[in-house]
């Protein structure tokens, strides 16, 4: 089937003012920052959800925030605690007494952004609520189900250096997240500028400049662009080598790796790589869109043995040996 490549430049290149008067808006609350910006509307363009890792302080709660209000939709944060119960979450059956009958009472995962603060410190049957909304997009309360928004979109913290009273996340639940960010110290600059800001006492706030229509066909746009076979074979050689590294003649890494990343890693490769095309204001994907989002990715789905852990090596570093060494079309 032919494929019109400047046709699908050209609806790029018209959704390329949305995109640009979205992150516009989001620069009035967060200063530099640019990776965890673009991630942030990888995910909204792909529907992925994404899990935010950094030390305290570093905008990432801020940050979806201010996505939220930009996009005129309904924002719940969540602060997860080890005394949390599913039904805080998802919501309960309430028992009215005057009329002798239950009343469904929905939870704040009923919303349209959902900051899941800190997640790793709920114990599992809260995780496993959340699950559900996740992968199913779904809530079942009772014996009822209820479909969640149309625009739904779960960004999860957590701090990785502060591990007392937390609950490690089951592979099954960080396999649902599309993208896990490292988030990072600010530059310099940027950090003065923040200084600055805060010293000054000015209130920039966020006002809506998108509707969830705009979204949406954003979406549509994304899913147009363009990925050739070639990339396509590209993508599965890189997740395979996580699992089958000798294949890529990478035999060393075998002993570091205990299991790989799931079919699940070479889909969300693919619809990161369309939407980093489409942030790029291209109709086709290239190999260095698929290298740019490929640690992202792939870091919270590779498992590593105890031997990675004796010699220092981290997910970021077996990575980065798998992308210098599978050939690039």
């Amino acid at each position: 089937m032919a494929v019109d490549v400047q046709n699908i430049k050209e609806q790029v290149a018209e959704k390329a003012e949305l995109v640009e008067r979205l992150r516009t808006e989001l620069r009035k609350k967060i200063v530099g920052q640019e990776a965890m910006v673009s991630r942030l509307l990888i995910g909204l363009l792909t529907q992925g959800h994404i899990l935010l890792e950094g030390v305290p302080g570093l905008a990432k709660t801020t940050a979806i925030k201010a996505l939220a209000d930009a996009l005129s939709t309904k924002f719940q944060r969540i602060q997860f605690t080890p005394d949390l119960l599913p039904a805080d979450l998802i919501g309960t059956m309430v028992y009215v007494a005057p009329e002798g009958r239950f009343e469904t009472r929905h939870g704040p995962i009923f919303a349209n952004f959902v900051l899941a603060d800190e997640i790793n410190r709920a114990p599992s049957k809260v995780q496993s609520a959340l699950l559900e909304a996740m992968q199913e997009r779904q809530v079942t309360i009772g014996d009822a189900t209820y479909p969640l928004e149309g625009l739904f979109l779960v960004m999860a913290t957590q701090n990785p250096i502060e591990q007392e009273g937390t609950y490690p996340l089951p592979e099954a639940q960080v396999d649902r997240f599309m993208l896990k960010v490292l988030i990072d110290y600010p530059q310099v600059e940027e950090e003065r500028k923040v200084l600055d800001l805060a010293l000054d006492g000015v209130q920039r706030e966020v006002r809506p400049v998108l509707e969830p229509q705009d979204v949406f066909d954003m979406q549509e746009c994304v899913r147009l662009v363009y990925i050739d076979d070639q990339i396509k074979d590209y993508i599965v050689q890189l997740v395979r080598a996580t699992r089958h590294p000798e294949e890529a003649r990478l035999s060393h890494l075998k002993p570091l790796l205990d299991f790989g990343a799931s079919p699940r890693a070479s889909i969300y490769l693919g619809l990161g790589a369309r939407a980093q095309a489409f942030l790029n204001g291209r109709g086709y994907v290239t190999p260095q869109d698929v290298k740019d989002i490929a640690p992202d990715v792939l870091r919270h789905r590779i498992l590593l043995s105890y031997e990675a852990e004796a010699e220092e090596k981290s997910a970021d570093d077996v990575v980065r040996e798998i992308l210098n060494a599978v050939p690039v079309p």
